[in-house]
């Protein structure tokens, strides 16, 4: 059963509007002010909250507003309630990020029929994305309706890459996000001696470019190139921030998916910063086995030039090698006739990268 908050300072309005819920099988919580809403908004996280708009200490606007800056509650839909109809009212709230409003005296059906469309929306950016083009499409077709989701680019295509083909270059103009339905890319940046320092490998489902989107410069800042034949997709800038800004509710669900491979940033860095080679290293294996761009049997995964993985890892080729080597006589890899890496002690590699 769907919980609704009702926050409404008027008794009779609450208790009218709190029946009409209850009759159509929603759990109604109601509270008489701003604050108690607030309030009982963190205790019993609603599915939906109506509230209206003019209220004695704290009014609609404010209420919203300590919504939107609690992330366990910034996503609730979120309807006003009032019985101010000018343009100026209506436009302040949804510009504060509510998603719709009803005008007091309201219908019972024009109620039902916006909690429940509203509702709806919400539980269609709960579902799981398949994380392939038809999956993405079919997110943004979906958040196309909500509020300042308008103008998103849709139906967007497949481009082929083939190996060694540059996607970008660091310092070129970031004008769109990449999404990998097929094949592998590798991420790196120039150093000043000349060298390649990995900084990332990214397979099907995973997307590129984020961080450099939202960079000052407005460029890309690393490179990025095709290891094995792939196709892209391309996502505009522009389409790319209005998914990031536009909507409270759209932003989070978004986030989610295109943050793949960033969440783990801050441990990297820690990690070449502190930990040994041996851990470094069992760590990028397992990362490279749970992206599947290396598997536990033959035939499987990609071939990674040692170079490539020693980037990964900070340290020398030769040192990564010998690393690789160790862990071979140790009996937890091989390698098959591609010079793939097959992990064969995934348990072991476990212990050494917590160690």
């Amino acid at each position: 059963m769907k919980k609704i908050l009702l926050i409404e300072d008027n008794d009779d309005v609450r208790e009218n509007t709190a029946d009409i819920l209850e009759l159509a099988n929603y759990e109604v919580i109601t509270a008489e002010n701003g604050k108690i809403g607030i309030q009982k908004a963190k205790e019993f996280l609603p599915d939906l909250v109506i509230c209206d708009i003019m209220m004695p200490q704290m009014d609609g606007f404010q209420v919203l507003q300590n919504f939107e800056k609690d992330i366990s509650m910034a996503s609730i839909p979120f309807i006003f309630l009032t019985a101010k109809t000018e343009r100026e009212d209506i436009r302040t709230g949804m510009n504060l990020g509510a998603d719709d409003y009803l005008t007091k005296p309201f219908e019972e059906n024009e109620l039902l029929g916006v909690i429940a469309c509203r509702l709806t929306k919400h539980d269609n950016l709960k579902k799981e994305i398949t994380r392939n083009l038809k999956g993405i499409n079919s997110f943004i077709e979906e958040v196309s309706d909500y509020e300042d989701m308008e103008g998103l680019s849709k139906n967007h295509i497949l481009k082929s890459y083939e190996k060694k083909e540059i996607i970008f270059w660091e310092g070129d103009n970031a004008h769109s996000l990449f999404f990998i339905e097929s094949g592998n890319v590798k991420t790196y940046k120039g150093t000043e001696a000349g060298k390649e320092l990995v900084t990332g490998l990214y397979g099907p489902g995973d997307f590129i470019g984020q961080l450099s989107l939202l960079h000052a410069a407005g460029t890309y800042v690393e490179n990025a190139v095709i290891l094995e034949d792939a196709q892209l997709c391309a996502i505009p800038k522009a389409d790319f921030i209005k998914l990031l800004y536009g909507n409270p509710s759209v932003s989070q669900k978004f986030i989610a998916i295109v943050s793949n491979n960033l969440i783990n940033v801050q441990s990297h860095l820690v990690d070449m910063a502190f930990a040994s080679v041996r851990q470094r290293a069992a760590k990028a294996l397992l990362e490279l086995y749970e992206k599947g761009l290396i598997k536990d049997k033959p035939n499987g995964g990609m071939s990674i030039p040692r170079e490539d993985f020693a980037g990964m890892i900070g340290t020398a080729t030769e040192t990564a090698i010998r690393t690789l080597s160790d862990f071979k006589d140790e009996g937890l890899i091989t390698t098959d006739s591609g010079r793939r890496i097959i992990i064969l002690n995934k348990e072991e590699l476990l212990s050494i990268a917590d160690f």
